[in-house]
């Protein structure tokens, strides 16, 4: 446990200058890891991989191979940003995966959390088991590991990125911010020049919307809640409630109401508004949003976003809910 102890010397990275002095350090350290050899990383757009994926371009360039996953339960226009950021922008050698169908038809009829949850972590080793076999000479894989996924267990990284692939893939891992907690990682991704939206980017659950479309996933329904996600995300952003809110979102359950649209009835889907601040998730506490900009939003989403004709506010705290439905 020692080499994953963080070293008592080591000075909080709370400034652009020291968030500088680190990246020089890992960029030289990460040279002489790696070599002339091969590295590969699952980028999955989040602050974790996307600061890992910044620092090895730096570091090696070319020899690094990121692989972006679409499982199809990413927020409006992630994949899109990924590709925009690593591929175009900082010339990564990028692998974008598109197993949008064959998530959601491995999802199709599914309706226990427990179950969604271990069927998308599942596919998403073998999907990226697959493309890693598919590639020579790779010698590490390198993951986004943090402080407080090795203090949380107990030094083994399980449950982030790929931390379960089959061992005769037998990778020599890269962890470069592993005694980092989230605000030094964020400093260091701004002086890295990731852009703010993906530096400053909210807790975002492992399976990604599949947990937010609650019950079983259909693609209509999903649609609708990337949709109604967007136009909330959008309208916090332009009236400053990005940086105050620690998380929100919204979701869909698989319920109908009924409801007149066009002076016709309709039976469709509702959207909840969830937003909270907290610290460290265990409790949190419901942020209060002005009625006003709450009938904007519901406006916006009964009448943009297609299968909907109610939208309501969890008000509830954690405890007695948990921060996601499911």
């Amino acid at each position: 446990m020692a080499e994953n102890k963080r070293p008592a010397s080591m000075e909080r990275i709370t400034t652009p200058a020291l968030a500088q002095a680190f990246i020089r350090e890992q960029i030289a350290a990460l040279r002489a890891q790696i070599g002339d050899r091969r590295v590969l990383l699952a980028l999955s757009g989040g602050v974790d991989s996307s600061v890992v994926a910044a620092l090895l371009i730096k570091a090696v360039g070319k020899q690094l191979t990121c692989v972006h996953v679409n499982h199809g339960l990413l927020r409006k226009g992630e994949p899109e940003q990924v590709i925009e950021v690593f591929r175009n922008q900082m010339n990564a050698n990028l692998i974008y995966v598109d197993a949008v169908d064959r998530f959601l038809d491995k999802l199709a009829g599914v309706s226990d959390p427990e179950t969604k949850r271990k069927i998308i972590g599942a596919e998403f080793i073998r999907v990226f088991e697959e493309e890693a076999r598919k590639l020579e000479g790779i010698d590490f894989l390198a993951q986004g590991t943090i402080y407080p996924d090795i203090l949380e267990s107990d030094g083994v990284k399980a449950h982030h990125n790929v931390g379960g692939l089959p061992e005769d893939l037998q990778f020599e891992l890269v962890e470069p911010v592993k005694f980092l907690y989230k605000d030094e990682v964020r400093v260091v991704g701004k002086e890295l020049g990731l852009p703010d939206n993906m530096v400053y980017r909210q807790p975002f659950p492992g399976p990604g919307l599949g947990v937010r479309c609650v019950g079983a996933i259909t693609r209509d329904r999903l649609e609708a809640l990337r949709e109604s996600d967007a136009i909330l995300r959008e309208e916090f952003a332009k009236n400053g409630l990005a940086g105050k809110v620690w998380q929100y979102f919204t979701i869909v359950p698989d319920f109908k109401s009924t409801g007149i649209k066009d002076g016709k009835r309709t039976f469709e889907w509702f959207v909840v508004i969830r937003a909270v601040n907290s610290v460290d998730a265990t409790s949190a506490t419901v942020e209060e949003i002005p009625y006003p900009l709450l009938h904007h939003i519901t406006k916006r989403i009964t009448s943009e976003v297609k299968g909907v004709n109610r939208v309501l506010y969890d008000l509830s705290p954690k405890p007695v809910a948990t921060i996601e439905w499911e």
